[in-house]
């Protein structure tokens, strides 16, 4: 079942000249995919990225997420969506620096008032190897650290789908690779649906389907291990 469709998507920018930052993409994600979308610097991948995840409101098309249609929502009950259907991983790791692991980890969930689910999110900080911070502040970690506690936040409330942009920009390779690891953990053991964009084609390599774009649209489609 598709957890995630867009139907002839586009962004489009008048600068003086038409910038079709994303140009018709037509996709579809499963339930329990671990897509990655990789393209140049450009190439609307991340244009993209904000369009799924409501951040950003289309010129026309479609985005659904569980087979509603997000942009048919007003904004507050956008918000809400996003804040319950949508888990986010960026690039900058958007910690609340006065707010403690734990309190980062649970915050999406207070701020909907719902009950914490403990037993999953103790489930969650041990598979992501944080047991040993929960007390602790941003500023004492590491930023590979501080990307776990990121997943970790993301993985909390049970998204439908978890969207990373660029979720190892910040980080060397080998700490890059490890939080790869980790998103990999909480798609397997978790059952978490995920789109990544990254540039890097080893990161890519850790999905089960790549599709790549260039100027907006989608020039190839196939599995990690280069079937279609």
């Amino acid at each position: 079942m598709s957890v995630l469709k867009t139907i002839d998507l586009k962004k489009h920018y008048d600068t003086g000249a038409v910038v079709k930052a994303v140009d018709g993409i037509n996709l579809a994600v499963e339930s329990g995919e671990f897509v990655s979308i990789v393209g140049s610097s450009g190439s609307g991948k991340s244009t993209l990225l904000h369009l799924l995840g409501g951040l950003d409101r289309p010129s026309s098309g479609r985005v659904e997420i569980g087979g509603k249609d997000i942009f048919n929502m007003k904004e507050d009950e956008l918000t809400i969506f996003r804040r319950r259907s949508i888990g986010f991983v960026f690039q900058s790791y958007n910690l609340i620096p006065v707010l403690s692991v734990m309190d980062n980890i649970l915050l999406p969930i207070r701020l909907d008032g719902n009950k914490v689910d403990m037993v999953h999110v103790d489930r969650v900080i041990k598979a992501l190897g944080l047991t040993e911070k929960r007390t602790s502040m941003p500023d004492q970690l590491s930023g590979g650290q501080q990307q776990r506690v990121a997943i970790a936040r993301a993985l909390a409330s049970k998204p439908t789908i978890i969207l990373a942009d660029e979720p190892t920009g910040n980080l060397d390779s080998k700490t890059g690779m490890d939080v790869m690891g980790l998103l990999k953990v909480g798609n397997e053991q978790f059952a978490q649906t995920i789109v990544l964009i990254t540039h890097n084609p080893e990161i890519a390599q850790m999905g089960s389907r790549i599709i790549r774009i260039e100027d907006g649209q989608i020039v190839g489609s196939a599995g990690s291990n280069g079937g279609v």
